[in-house]
């Protein structure tokens, strides 16, 4: 078992290093910072100096890396004031042992009158790389203290010795109207707030943890709390040499005299390679807790057709059309789409199109079962338009702002519905029940970029104790419907699917597929199934989404390669007026049926995602690896590439490398360091089956 230590040091020079491991980070503290006291694992060293700046000292391989000089991490900011600096006043080491196993607390204490900040830094033995902070601040003086915010963990991060262009590499977890990558390459002047409110009417949350990674090093910040709150984690590149990153809390309040506030509970944790393990860190940690992710049901890896290509306006006839080549062509789910129901929030069927009523939806749902298909809905909870009947009957339902006013969710020109509130939760259950229950459907798919968060509720009638109980209910609210769902039908698929947003974790436990969201490139489909994996392990499915939204609207090997679920929204040219990328050519069907046949035949939707094998940022060409059984299966993407390629992860013993999507043999290798000589274009997907 390791164990975590605590020295005491008071004169050791900040560049002083015992493994002898110079780092230009080393180069650039001053030469008069020294180490008051540290606490260390193997992994991973905290050391504050006599004004209790810390700094990360990452340990692997007999080398320590120091990612970057002393740094005022935990600061306060007052009315008055800015508290960086709180000179050492004690020092206590204490074992612990609680329900995240044994390990080791350093307790710090500094300040002067009139605000004490005491700092307990614990790690624990089964999580060697992450320390874990809570932080106290106290009020020492006569008067009271206005308090404006807190920052934990405000690193400034050093570039390598040797600088790559780009010198950093980042996972931002903020939830953004322009949906931009969650992984991306700093560069010099960026910045991202990645507020875990809302950024828009109805666009934000995300998973509470950012992560800055160079080639050699990465550091992740991040909080631990049960339940999402309203914290920012900044991410920014001030210069070319540095990147910084931060847990920022904007809470206001009065400290009387003698008061204490702790913030949150926060972390830091180092890794080697890209974030993946940060996030898988974050995960096992947050099970500890008492998270535990969905089971999804067997049919829930079968390839998917929507009819969303056909659009709102889509007919019956033209799904009934479609489904013997549906059928054909090998696909498991049909869904239907945005478009059957008479409006948002009401979720009656449109009469226009189902004439008969509900008859008519059950008589759909009928004949997607007869031809050998699971049939799911689409749904967007938590929306409902100005005039639908719920408003009329239930106005109290709607979440309101602190000026009293409606809050809108733009796509559908609707307003929210507080989670907070007991008849809105009860609506839904009620939905739920009739659309598994009553007409049959064996999933559903929850769509909206407002799903992924909600802002504080203002609404008298709602009678929250605190605005933010509707923020910190929302993962109740999804909960209730998934328990729902699973009580009408135990192997329903409830497919989470929040438009582009960074999704939250604390949702995570309450649906059994992830979904790309509405991705914007092939990239996007291949980093956010890297993220899910990370966050959700192998046992929930990941669907890549539509593959008409990929690179091309032809790109299935990004969501294969990492081993996703493949599905598509083609239609037919004949049923509809207006042609576009979603239009079945005889080319494209070809194409779509050899795919088809490729996921049906590999099923790596069930294997493992082996996401610390390759680094997303710094390795070239871009690579993913699923293991299943005894095979190793490899998937590479680049624009064009001809060059080496290493297979890593490979046993010690001789392996057959076939190309399995041209069917090309490329001989043996023998593991566990292999390379072999490469040339393609877009994609390369290989099998490594041992001999």
């Amino acid at each position: 078992m390791l164990s975590a230590l605590l020295l005491f040091r008071t004169a050791l020079p900040a560049g002083q290093l015992r493994s002898g491991f110079a780092s230009r980070s080393e180069a650039t503290l001053p030469e008069t910072s020294e180490v008051a006291t540290q606490i260390e694992s193997p992994k991973l060293r905290i050391e504050f100096d006599h004004n209790l700046r810390s700094r990360v000292i990452a340990r692997f391989n007999d080398r320590e890396l120091v990612t970057g000089p002393f740094s005022r991490s935990e600061t306060a900011d007052g009315k008055q004031r800015e508290w960086r600096d709180f000179p050492v006043l004690s020092q206590k080491l204490e074992s612990v042992t609680d329900a995240f196993g044994t390990g080791r607390r350093l307790v710090v204490t500094g300040g002067v009158t009139p605000l004490r900040k005491t700092v307990s830094v614990t790690i624990y033995d089964d999580f060697p790389t992450m320390a874990v902070f809570d932080v106290e601040y106290t009020n020492t003086g006569a008067p009271p203290l206005e308090i404006r915010g807190w920052t934990n963990h405000s690193y400034l991060i050093d570039a390598a010795v040797s600088t790559s262009d780009p010198a950093f590499w980042s996972y931002q977890s903020g939830s953004y109207e322009k949906r931009p990558d969650w992984v991306l390459p700093l560069r010099p002047g960026f910045h991202q707030e990645n507020y875990l409110g809302m950024n828009a009417s109805d666009y934000g949350g995300g998973t509470p943890v950012v992560d800055v990674w160079r080639k050699d090093v990465g550091l992740a910040v991040g909080h631990l709390e049960p339940v999402p709150r309203l914290i920012s984690l900044p991410v920014s590149m001030p210069d070319a040499g540095h990147a910084r990153e931060a847990v920022h809390s904007s809470r206001e309040l009065t400290l009387a005299p003698g008061e204490s506030f702790h913030t949150l509970r926060t972390f830091v944790a180092v890794h080697r390679g890209d974030y993946f393990q940060a996030l898988t860190e974050y995960r096992r940690r947050m099970v500890r807790q008492g998270f535990q992710m969905a089971s999804a049901p067997d049919s829930a890896f079968g390839p998917i057709w929507c009819a969303w290509g056909y659009g709102r306006s889509v007919q019956l006839k033209q799904i009934y059309d479609t489904l013997p080549t549906v059928k054909k062509m090998g696909f498991s789910w049909v869904t239907l789409d945005d478009g059957w129901q008479n409006n948002y929030g009401d979720w009656a069927v449109d009469p226009k199109k189902f004439p008969h009523g509900d008859a008519d939806m059950k008589a759909l749902v009928d004949r997607i079962h007869e031809e050998g298909f699971k049939a799911q809905l689409w749904w967007s909870p938590l929306s409902a338009v100005p005039d639908s009947q719920l408003l009329k009957d239930h106005s109290d339902f709607v979440l309101l702002n602190r000026d009293g006013s409606k809050r809108k969710i733009s796509w559908w020109n609707s307003f929210y519905l507080c989670p907070a509130d007991r008849g809105v939760v009860e609506y839904h259950k009620a939905l739920v029940r009739k659309i598994l229950g009553e007409w049959g459907f064996d999933g559903l798919k929850l769509d909206g970029q407002h799903m992924n968060a909600v802002p504080p509720c203002y609404n008298p009638a709602h009678h929250h104790k605190r605005p933010e109980d509707s923020v910190e209910a929302l993962p109740d609210f999804f909960r209730e419907i998934y328990e729902t769902a699973r009580s009408v039908k135990p192997d329903a698929l409830v497919e989470f699917c929040p438009c582009g947003t960074a999704y939250s974790f604390f949702t995570m436990p309450h649906f059994n597929m992830s979904v790309a969201s509405d991705p914007e490139s092939s990239f996007q489909i291949r980093s956010k199934g890297k993220t899910l994996k990370a966050l959700m392990g192998d046992n929930v499915p990941y669907f890549g989404d539509h593959v008409e939204l990929s690179d091309g609207a032809i790109d299935f090997a990004s969501t294969v390669g990492v081993g996703g679920v493949v599905g598509t929204q083609f239609v037919l040219p004949n049923l509809v007026k207006k042609h576009s990328k979603s239009d079945l050519t005889p080319q494209r069907q070809k194409i779509f049926e050899e795919w088809l046949h490729i996921y049906k035949d590999k099923m790596l939707s069930r294997g493992e995602y082996l996401g610390d094998l390759y680094d997303i940022g710094f390795d070239r060409p871009e690579a993913h690896v699923i293991r299943k059984g005894q095979g190793i299966y490899y998937a590479f993407f680049a624009r064009h590439w001809s060059g080496p390629i290493q297979l890593r992860g490979l046993q010690d013993r001789t392996y057959h490398i076939v190309d399995y999507v041209n069917n090309k043999d490329l001989g043996s290798v023998h593991g566990p360091q292999a390379t072999i000589s490469a040339a393609f274009n877009q994609h390369l997907l290989l099998e490594a089956r041992p001999d």
